[in-house]
């Protein structure tokens, strides 16, 4: 049985072990998504977006080198407390994930087909001519231009448009309720972007599939996504409705983010606005908020605290702000006018 909620990730961390250290990639982030909604995640590279959906997927878990505590719950099953026989069971049919790069995601001595017809026979039970069948209809259904022989290629043989497709392809194969896309356009040029973007919304409005958009391409989240978290060094710095973070971004980082987007109306030759400084080691991260160094905002106590992430407008579509001294007033009755009631009377 599938809850109100589909995904429901809660205090997450991922880190690993390396020469130098421990990297905390994924640091206490927590999220909810119900079937049929789209989720952005947005942030820099190195922010942890990947690493986050990798292990929402179950396929970053506790090892020699990586630990991983904190829960992710998919249709309420409890993805890290199962056997790796039956967290393999869930991929495909429950939960699939489309990678960034389709050529290293596609096994190059295997045809076209081989990749989707192992999939389907091995979680339905399929013959090959059905299984055959079946990937020429989701060859056709995500747009490649003469399936049945597309069947006998080699990725090497195909776009990276149309590798790009046979990815989904693949994803979807056996209707997972939930899709992890992460930077699904990468590589692409404009006019193939819009057709991967336009393709996987309307097929988690057809197949009323919950799905999570990881990208740097704001353009790309902002109009086709119904949240956005943002997410800074591991962390979850900013969370709304798509609309609210872009109109009204609360955190310093998003609103750098936002400015630096390369507008229509700015005149020939306008240097792009580019945030300043690099992001933390990650290896031994500041004490305080960890933009700081970076943010035009800072002040004493954001350098030595680490601030919350706090609701700010108090109602059933919260606006989620990990910031001392964001850029919109806290509404009364919110989780953050409370702690800055609380913080004025201990002093």
């Amino acid at each position: 049985m599938i809850t109100e909620n589909l995904l429901e990730v809660d205090d997450l961390r991922t880190t690993f072990q390396t020469p130098r250290g421990a990297v905390c990639a994924v640091d206490g982030v927590s999220l909810t998504l119900k079937p049929g909604e789209t989720l952005g995640i947005v942030g820099e590279s190195g922010s942890g977006k990947s690493v986050l959906g990798r292990t929402i997927m179950g396929l970053i878990s506790n090892g020699p080198t990586t630990s991983v505590t904190g829960s992710v719950r998919i249709a309420g099953q409890d993805v890290h407390a199962l056997s790796a026989k039956r967290r393999r069971k869930l991929w495909g049919p429950t939960v699939a994930m489309v990678f960034q790069d389709p050529m290293t995601s596609l096994n190059p001595v295997k045809k076209i087909g081989t990749h989707i017809t192992e999939a389907l026979r091995l979680h339905f039970s399929m013959g090959k001519t059905e299984a055959r069948d079946r990937a020429i209809e989701l060859l056709t259904q995500v747009g490649i231009p003469e399936p049945t022989r597309r069947m006998t290629q080699y990725p090497h043989e195909l776009s990276g448009g149309m590798r790009q497709r046979v990815v989904i392809a693949m994803a979807l194969c056996c209707g997972p309720d939930l899709l992890i896309a992460d930077e699904p356009t990468t590589a692409l040029d404009v006019t193939v972007q819009k057709q991967i973007l336009d393709l996987l919304a309307s097929l988690s409005q057809t197949l009323n599939m919950a799905t999570i958009l990881i990208s740097h391409d704001l353009g790309a989240v902002e109009g086709r996504t119904d949240r956005v978290q943002v997410m800074y060094a591991g962390r979850v710095v900013e969370s709304s409705g798509t609309g609210t973070v872009f109109a009204e971004p609360g955190h310093p980082y998003a609103e750098a983010l936002l400015a630096s987007i390369p507008r229509m109306e700015d005149k020939p030759h306008t240097l792009l606005r580019a945030i300043d400084g690099t992001p933390p080691d990650m290896i031994s991260p500041p004490p305080g908020c960890r933009f700081a160094p970076r943010c035009q905002y800072a002040q004493d106590r954001c350098v030595q605290e680490s601030p919350p992430l706090l609701d700010h407008v108090g109602s059933a579509n919260p606006h989620l702000i990990a910031c001392h001294y964001p850029l919109i007033v806290p509404a009364p009755g919110s989780a953050a006018a409370a702690a800055r009631t609380l913080l004025e009377e201990t002093r």
